[in-house]
């Protein structure tokens, strides 16, 4: 198993910038494939970005694509978003997850951190 602790979020103006941070527990991070998720008030949580074990691959929603990248690092167990041009739409509660499987897309997710707030003023 693994625990997953987000970190970063916070208050920004619309076109300003932030980092997500997610630290995973465990000596096997190396083996999942890690993603982003978002849910804003009154709406499902939805993808924003996953990245395969070796950071090779990536898989963006078009909603963020050219503004958002994910990126990891296996020595640190730790997996990023960095988010650019930020709008008001990004507004979201943003959690990580985790899903032990080389395959990649993993096509779904066993572990979720407990989020962090990000809010866009406009």
């Amino acid at each position: 198993q693994v625990q997953l602790v987000e970190s970063g979020g916070g208050l920004v103006q619309a076109g300003g910038s932030l980092r997500l941070s997610c630290a995973a527990s465990g000596r096997t991070f190396s083996s999942y494939s890690m993603g982003w998720f978002r849910q804003a008030p009154g709406k499902e949580r939805e993808f924003v970005a996953e990245i395969s074990w070796s950071g090779g691959s990536t898989n963006y929603a078009d909603s963020v694509k050219g503004r958002f990248t994910i990126s990891r690092d296996n020595a640190k167990n730790t997996v990023y978003l960095q988010m650019n041009s930020l709008k008001p739409d990004d507004t979201a509660v943003y959690y990580c997850a985790a899903e032990q499987n080389r395959h990649f897309p993993p096509g779904g997710y066993d572990y979720w951190g407990q989020g962090t707030q990000v809010t866009v003023s406009s």
